[in-house]
């Protein structure tokens, strides 16, 4: 077995945990992220409802810009779009499902944008 497949299967493991005790509900709806190599994804979820509330990444047309930002500042502006969006959307307070992922890099820099943005967790 690669070293690859079973660094993604224990994130995956890691992730299955993770979801067993991270809910999102209709007052408190769940911060989903996916960190891929070259991209960052951040949705609301209302797992009651299994509806999507606010969504926003990388690949989006608003946040392509002329290629010379960092994935952590990419991630950053994500994290402000998605916070803008779940604000315009309703949604105050949110619950962070990091999907398995380590807090940091990336993931701190969306969480934080967000933060910033007006979201609580």
């Amino acid at each position: 077995m690669s070293r690859a497949s079973t660094r993604v299967a224990a994130r995956k493991r890691r992730h299955t945990s993770i979801r067993l005790t991270v809910e999102g509900t209709a007052s408190r709806p769940r911060l989903a992220i996916f960190r891929s190599l070259n991209h960052i994804y951040a949705q609301v979820i209302d797992d009651a409802k299994g509806a999507t509330l606010a969504s926003a990444s990388t690949i989006e047309a608003a946040l392509k810009g002329d290629g010379k930002r960092t994935k952590v500042e990419e991630a950053a502006a994500v994290g402000a779009l998605i916070g803008e969006r779940a604000k315009a959307a309703g949604v105050t307070t949110v619950v962070f499902d990091r999907a398995g992922f380590r807090y940091h890099g990336r993931l701190k820099a969306l969480a934080d944008a967000a933060r910033s943005a007006g979201l609580e967790f």
